[in-house]
């Protein structure tokens, strides 16, 4: 296939580009006075009375209006997508062979890749873990699941990844034996179509002269070389999964445009983050052994048993609606803290918190009340949140769970709403693992688990993951790809063990 440009992510903010800028706001609001409103520019008194005032997001001695860089980030994304189109047509050209670029994912990336999807023939992602830890298996499962709901469930590539080492910003840990075989499995269970590297040979010199690589410096007579020759002998054996789906009855919803304007705003607290709470809901199921997708809050959500809705800061009319409809239709919501607060404008949502909310979930919420950064506040139930905390009214809401002193004391802190034939329900606060496991009736796992299914769905195949230093047995019957070993009610996995089970 063709390969074009590499990790698209850097944002210039020059005159050429404010001028490019100012074009796509024309064509955004139409009109001066609609970008004035938007913006909020009364305040300040920032009005707009001539287009060729209006310039990019650039450094100020306070806070930037935070609806300008919101835009900035949107037109950013929208300008690297034309000109990757204009080299895409140049090579449609001459050549039917499917043309893509390398989705790159981080705080810096001003890319929306669920709007990019569309133009590329496969989604392809770089994946490199910045935890050393068991975060990097979650950070593993969290890039693949990212990019299957990317590519609309449909099979993707993992196009980068490092054979040998994590590099946690600090210092490059050697991948344990085994580790690179497991983590490159979990992005092919979760849906990719292959497992590559880069790059084939360590550099002598240059910037990544460092960098992780097939071949390492110390050549092919290496223990990384060995391990990725076997996997690459254990791939053909999991060639009958490749027109299967991935199972997954619960959603995660996911918004770049709500994380983007939590990056440029000043919000209640500085520890507030939207990427950390979307993956803290990602990780209590990751742990529970239950795959998730990720859907974008205006979605057909009428497939998924559960939605989670991790503060969801930004959201339109449009996707609030869509949300009480899946409700009113059976669905079972969960709506983390400070979600539904402003519009996409970036304005707020006047009448109490969580606004676009409030009516789904009967609560209103008068006043935040941001934790420090080491804080956590009790609950009736046992449990204890950390990092925020609201003063709630349970309007016409069941209190499930209460703040216990302070002055918060008896407010309710987790509430829940029967509306029509589903179940809204809200959570004021970041809870621990324990009382999010009641909440989504999870039990953890001693393996990562991921099922796939046959078109037909007569066929399941279960990846099986042991990250631990000791042998699980798990519960499996059918025939383990791997070693072709029948399995018979249950399958004893290795520390450090994987297998993939066909069943029937």
């Amino acid at each position: 296939m063709w390969h074009v440009h590499n990790e698209y992510g850097t944002v210039c903010y020059c005159s050429l580009a404010a001028e490019r800028f100012r074009d796509w706001l024309r064509e955004r609001y139409g009109s001066l006075d609609r970008l004035n409103a938007a913006w909020t520019t009364a305040f300040w008194s920032q009005g707009y009375a001539d287009w060729q005032d209006v310039q990019p997001p650039r450094r100020t001695q306070y806070l930037v209006n935070p609806t300008q860089f919101l835009d900035y980030r949107r037109f950013w994304s929208d300008e690297l997508l034309a000109a990757y189109l204009e080299q895409k047509a140049v090579i449609r050209e001459r050549s039917s062979l499917p043309i893509t670029t390398n989705f790159v994912f981080g705080n810096w990336v001003p890319v929306n890749h669920a709007q990019w999807a569309s133009a590329v023939d496969v989604v392809a992602i770089d994946h490199y873990p910045s935890r050393s830890d068991i975060g990097a298996e979650e950070q593993t499962a969290f890039g693949a699941d990212l990019a299957r709901s990317w590519a609309g469930g449909k099979p993707w590539l993992l196009m980068e990844q490092a054979a040998g080492a994590l590099n946690d910003g600090q210092r490059l840990h050697a991948k344990e034996p085994g580790r690179m075989a497991r983590q490159s499995l979990s992005h092919i269970a979760r849906g990719s179509n292959g497992a590559l590297f880069f790059q084939w040979r360590a550099s002598r010199g240059g910037s990544e002269m460092y960098h992780s690589a097939l071949v390492p410096h110390a050549g092919a007579s290496s223990r990384i070389f060995r391990e990725v020759a076997d996997l690459g002998s254990v791939l053909p054996q999991l060639e009958e999964i490749a027109d299967s789906k991935v199972v997954a009855e619960v959603a995660v919803l996911w918004d770049v445009e709500c994380w983007w304007a939590m990056q440029g705003t000043h919000l209640p607290s500085s520890s507030l983050d939207y990427l950390v709470a979307v993956q803290d809901a990602h990780r209590h199921f990751w742990r529970a052994g239950v795959t998730v997708d990720f859907a974008d809050p205006s979605a057909d959500l009428s497939s998924y048993k559960l939605v989670v809705v991790p503060s969801l800061y930004l959201i339109s009319d449009a996707a609030a609606a869509s949300l009480a409809a899946y409700v009113e239709g059976g669905g079972q919501l969960v709506v983390g803290y400070f979600s539904g607060i402003v519009d996409p404008d970036v304005q707020v949502r006047l009448g109490g918190y969580p606004g676009a909310f409030r009516s789904l979930l009967g609560v209103r919420v008068e006043e935040f009340h941001p934790l420090p950064a080491d804080g956590v506040v009790e609950l009736s139930s046992g449990g204890q949140g950390r990092l925020w905390s609201e003063d709630v009214e349970a309007v016409s809401a069941e209190v499930i769970d209460r703040y216990v002193g302070g002055v918060l004391d008896g407010k309710p802190a987790i509430t829940r709403r029967q509306v029509g034939a589903g179940t809204a329900w809200y959570v004021s606060t970041s809870v621990d693992a324990e009382t999010a496991a009641g909440i989504f009736g999870l039990t953890t796992s001693a393996v990562e688990t991921v099922r796939r299914r046959s078109g037909s769905g007569d066929t399941t195949w279960t990846f099986l993951f042991n990250h631990g230093d000791a042998e699980v047995v798990v519960p499996a019957d059918g025939v383990d790809l791997i070693s072709g070993l029948t399995v018979d009610g249950e399958l004893s996995l290795p520390a450090g063990g994987y297998a993939v089970v066909r069943s029937p």
